[in-house]
C-alpha cells in the first residue's frame, strides 16, 4: 500500500512539473506574439492577463485594417469619379491603379492606342525624374483633344513611382475658338460704324452748307441707331443664354404673334413689305418665358423683312397640339444660296455682307432664335431656295400638363 501511494505521488509530481512546463512554454509564447504586435508584457503577467492582452492588441489590428480597407475604397471611388484620368506606376514600372476615365486608353486596341503608346512613354521617362506635357489629337469621330502629363513621385529622398493624368479639353477648345471668334467679329463689327460716327462728326465740325449738314445729320444718326441696335442684340443674346426659361407662364401663342407683328410693323411698311397673320386656333397655347418667344419671333420676322424686297409679302402661320406648337415665318425674298444653310444660326455670320450693311443687320437676330428655342427644348429649322424665298420654322413643346404660374 505504501508503494502504491508513493507511486501516485511521484506521477502527481511529474505531472505538475509537466503543467509548469507547459504554462511557462505558453507564456513566453504569449509575450512573444505581445510583443510582436506591438505590446510589452508586465513582467510578471499571467497567462490569463497575457491571453486579454493580446486579444486586445488583435481587435485593434483588425479595427485599424478595416479602416485601412474603407479609405482604400474611398480612394478607389473618388479617383473612379473623376473627369480626369489617371495612370499610376511604382518604381518599377508597374501598374498600381488607373481610374475609369483611363481605362479605355490603358486598355484600347484601336484608334485610342496612340494614348496607350504616349503614356507609356511618357511614364517611362517621368520613373527617369522628367516631366512632361502633350496634346494628342484624336480625329474621332467624334475627333477629340487630349492633354496629357507624366511626372515622377517622390519623397525628396527617392523615388516611389510616377503618375500620368489625361484630360479631354476638346470642350474647352471649343469653347475658346468660339470666344475668340467672337471678339475677332464684334470688334470688326464695331469699327465700321463706329469709325463713320467719328468721320461724319469731324465732317460737321467744318460744314457750312445746310443741306450738307442735313444729310451728315442724317448718315450720323443711322450709324448711331446702327450701334445702338447691335448692343441691344448682344444684351439680349446675353440674357438669353445666362438664364435659361426664367419667368415661365402660359401663353397664348396668337397674344405672342400679335406683339412680334406690332413690333415690326414700322420697318415692314417702311420697307414696302406686307405682313399677313393666316388664321389659326385661339387657344393655341404654350408654357415658356413670353419675352424670349416674342424676341424669337420678332428676329424670325426682322429677318424676313430685310431680306423681302418692296411689294412682297411676308406670311406667319401657326399650328399645334397638346404636345408642340409650330409657327412658322414664310418670306419670298432673295433665298439662302445652300452652303450656308447650316451657318446663318450662328453669331454675326451674314449670307449677304452687302444686304446686310445696308439694311443695318447685326448678325445676332437668328442665333437669338436658336438659343430661344434650346431654353425651351424646342427647335427652330430653316427651308430655302435662292430667289424664291425662305421658311423658318420654329417648334416648342407646349408643357401645359405643368401647373400655370399666370395666365395670359
Amino acid at each position: 500500500m505504501e508503494l502504491i501511494l508513493v507511486a501516485v505521488a511521484a506521477s502527481a509530481a511529474v505531472l505538475a512539473a509537466a503543467a509548469a512546463i507547459a504554462r511557462s512554454r505558453a507564456r513566453r509564447r504569449l509575450v512573444d506574439l505581445a510583443a510582436a504586435l506591438g505590446e510589452a508584457a508586465p513582467p510578471k503577467a499571467s497567462v490569463g492577463e497575457l491571453l486579454s492582452l493580446v486579444e486586445r492588441s488583435a481587435g485593434r489590428i483588425r479595427r485599424h485594417d478595416a479602416q485601412v480597407a474603407r479609405q482604400q475604397q474611398r480612394f478607389a471611388l473618388a479617383l473612379s469619379a473623376m473627369t480626369q484620368g489617371a495612370v499610376l506606376r511604382d518604381e518599377h514600372g508597374t501598374t498600381v491603379m488607373h481610374n475609369a476615365f483611363a481605362r479605355s486608353f490603358v486598355e484600347a486596341r484601336h484608334g485610342e492606342a496612340i494614348v496607350r503608346a504616349a503614356i507609356d512613354e511618357m511614364l517611362a521617362r517621368a520613373l527617369a525624374g522628367e516631366h512632361e506635357e502633350r496634346e494628342i489629337e484624336l480625329f474621332g469621330p467624334p475627333p477629340r483633344l487630349l492633354y496629357v502629363t507624366a511626372q515622377p513621385l517622390t519623397n525628396g529622398v527617392e523615388a516611389l513611382g510616377a503618375i500620368a493624368t489625361v484630360d479631354d479639353i476638346t470642350d474647352q477648345q471649343r469653347i475658346d475658338a468660339i470666344r475668340r471668334d467672337f471678339v475677332a467679329n464684334i470688334s470688326h463689327e464695331l469699327r465700321t460704324p463706329i469709325g463713320a460716327v467719328a468721320l461724319l462728326a469731324e465732317t460737321l465740325v467744318d460744314e457750312e452748307d445746310p443741306s450738307v449738314v442735313q444729310r451728315l445729320s442724317r448718315r450720323l444718326r443711322d450709324e448711331s441707331f446702327r450701334v445702338s441696335h447691335m448692343i441691344d442684340d448682344l444684351l439680349a443674346l446675353s440674357q438669353i443664354e445666362g438664364e435659361g426659361v426664367k419667368q415661365v407662364e402660359r401663353i397664348r401663342v396668337g397674344h405672342a404673334v400679335a406683339e412680334a407683328v406690332d413690333r415690326i410693323r414700322p420697318a415692314a411698311e417702311h420697307a414696302g413689305v406686307t405682313i399677313e397673320v393666316a388664321d389659326f386656333d385661339n387657344g393655341l397655347a404654350l408654357r415658356g418665358d413670353r419675352r424670349q418667344l416674342v424676341s424669337a419671333l420678332f428676329n424670325l420676322l426682322e429677318n424676313a423683312v430685310k431680306y423681302s424686297d418692296a411689294g412682297s409679302t411676308v406670311e406667319v402661320r401657326a399650328a399645334g397640339d397638346d404636345n408642340e406648337v409650330s409657327m412658322v415665318v414664310q418670306d419670298h425674298g432673295i433665298g439662302i444660296p445652300a452652303k450656308d444653310l447650316d451657318r446663318i444660326f450662328e453669331r454675326f455670320y451674314r449670307v449677304d455682307q452687302a444686304r446686310s450693311r445696308e439694311t443695318g443687320g447685326t448678325g445676332l437676330g437668328l442665333s437669338i432664335v436658336r438659343h430661344v428655342a434650346r431654353n425651351h427644348g424646342g427647335s427652330i429649322t430653316v427651308s430655302s431656295r435662292e430667289g424664291e424665298g425662305s421658311t423658318f420654322m420654329l417648334v416648342m413643346p407646349t408643357g401645359l400638363n405643368a401647373p400655370a404660374r399666370a395666365e395670359v
